[in-house]
């Protein structure tokens, strides 16, 4: 039975949990103690004291039997049960396949339990001016968790303004830095509310990739106020010599509205305030637990 007197101090706790482990993988390994001893160079009555929570051990001689029961020495120390060989090993494989393989992966795993793939990941998707920036920055302050915006991470890796980029490696090499872009937050972050430019869904695998590691939120609001709010920004390229640019907008708006809409919530923003928006996607992440573990 543990002392009541060790639990509020986490050192004892520490200490404790060090001396289970040892003695669960001891166990496990089918080590009698005095074999342990004689691989580790740890005598028989340290490693007794060890596993009796008495046992003060140094750094070195903690890796010395870590060693020798073939574990790292983090699994010994860290609070949630360590990962077994074969998992620990799946996991090296995983990260050292190409991207296509981790992709096959994650495809094969996902209807085991879609949701813990998406857990804590939020994007906000549609299309240019609908406010996707404007939400996702405060709903990242709301919640405490970071907001990304996938140009910008574009731009810092390619070390050149978004217009650069386009111009240097045109659509194709956009859409492929993107891809890789959106690969780097899925694999960076296990909470974040990311913001991605409108054309993403009309890339089949990127959004594909997208749907499977991100809930998703479709930020629409009406073409007119779409139209209204690029201008508003400074950006007068819609309006400039192209007397046809609300027919083609809301044709475009038209054609992506089928993949918008496969998005796990809406959001609609027209004719509403920003705080008014932002509450309704607050609760939308609320009731919809997209922050909840496995959910």
């Amino acid at each position: 039975m543990i002392d009541p007197a060790k639990v509020a101090d986490p050192g004892s706790e520490l200490i404790d949990r060090l001396a289970t482990r040892v003695a669960e993988v001891r166990k496990k390994r089918g080590l009698p103690r005095r074999v342990l001893s004689e691989m580790s160079g740890v005598s028989p009555r340290y490693l007794a004291q060890l596993e009796a929570g008495e046992g003060n051990i140094s750094v070195m001689l903690l890796q010395r039997v870590a060693e020798a029961l073939d574990v790292r020495i983090e699994a010994l120390l860290a609070e949630e049960v360590p990962l077994d060989h074969d998992v620990q090993r799946m996991a090296v494989l995983f990260r050292q396949a190409p991207l296509e393989i981790q992709h096959e992966v994650r495809r094969l795993l996902a209807p085991q339990n879609p949701a813990m793939m998406r857990a804590g990941r939020i994007c906000l998707i549609g299309l240019r001016g609908a406010g996707k920036s404007t939400l996702g920055r405060m709903a990242g302050e709301a919640l405490g968790i970071p907001f990304v915006e996938l140009n910008r991470d574009i731009e810092e890796h390619a070390d050149m303004p978004l217009a650069e980029v386009m111009a240097f490696y045109g659509d194709t090499g956009y859409r492929r830095l993107e891809a890789e872009a959106l690969e780097r937050i899925s694999a960076k972050y296990d909470r974040v509310i990311l913001a991605v430019a409108g054309g993403i869904v009309a890339e089949e695998k990127t959004y594909a990739h997208l749907l499977e590691r991100f809930h998703t939120v479709w930020i629409r609001t009406s073409a007119p106020e779409h139209m209204q709010r690029v201008r508003a920004q400074g950006d007068h390229r819609p309006m400039q010599g192209n007397p046809a640019a609300m027919a083609h907008l809301r044709e475009l708006l038209k054609a992506r509205t089928p993949l918008y809409a496969q998005a796990e919530a809406q959001v609609n923003t027209a004719n509403k305030t920003v705080q008014s928006s932002l509450n309704n996607l607050l609760a939308v992440i609320a009731n919809k637990r997209f922050l909840d573990p496995g959910t």
